[in-house]
C-alpha cells in the first residue's frame, strides 16, 4: 500500500523548484477521502520564504477536500530517508493522528516507517490547545 505513495512522492519531487539549495524533495499524502495528494519544495530567493514539500501536499489535500492525513511518504533526491523538518512535523501533526504512518524513502522505495508520535513526541495537540 505504501508503494503507491512512494511513487507519487517520487513523481512530485520532479516538480521541485530548488535552484538555491539544489535539494529537491517530494511528499505524498493518502488522505481520509482515499485520494493521494502530492507536493514538492518550492524555494524563493528571499529565504525563508519558500516552502517545503510536506506543507505543499497538505495545502493540496485541504484544497482537494481531504481533512486528515492517513499516511504520508517523503523522499529527497540527495538524502536517503530524509525526515520532515521540525516545522513540517508540527504542520503534519495538525492533520494527523499519533499513529499516522510516515514513510521515509530512498530512490528504490520505502525504507523506514515511523508513526507521527515517533516523529514528533510531545507535539502541540489541536484538541487540547485549539
Amino acid at each position: 500500500m505504501a508503494h503507491d505513495l512512494f511513487e507519487a512522492a517520487r513523481g512530485a519531487m520532479k516538480f521541485a523548484h530548488a535552484p538555491y539549495s539544489k535539494f529537491p524533495v517530494g511528499a505524498a499524502i493518502r488522505a481520509d477521502d482515499g485520494k493521494i495528494y502530492t507536493g514538492a519544495n518550492i524555494e524563493n530567493l528571499s529565504f525563508p520564504q519558500g516552502w517545503c514539500a510536506e506543507p505543499t501536499a497538505i495545502g493540496c489535500m485541504i484544497m482537494g477536500g481531504g481533512k486528515k492525513i492517513v499516511e504520508m511518504a517523503v523522499i529527497a533526491e540527495k538524502l536517503a530517508l530524509c525526515p520532515p523538518c521540525g516545522g513540517c512535523r508540527q504542520k503534519i501533526s495538525e492533520f494527523a493522528s499519533a499513529d499516522t504512518k510516515i514513510y521515509l524513502c530512498d530512490e528504490v522505495g520505502v525504507q523506514k516507517t515511523l508513526t507521527m508520535n515517533e516523529l514528533l513526541p510531545f507535539s502541540f495537540e489541536t484538541e487540547v490547545l485549539g
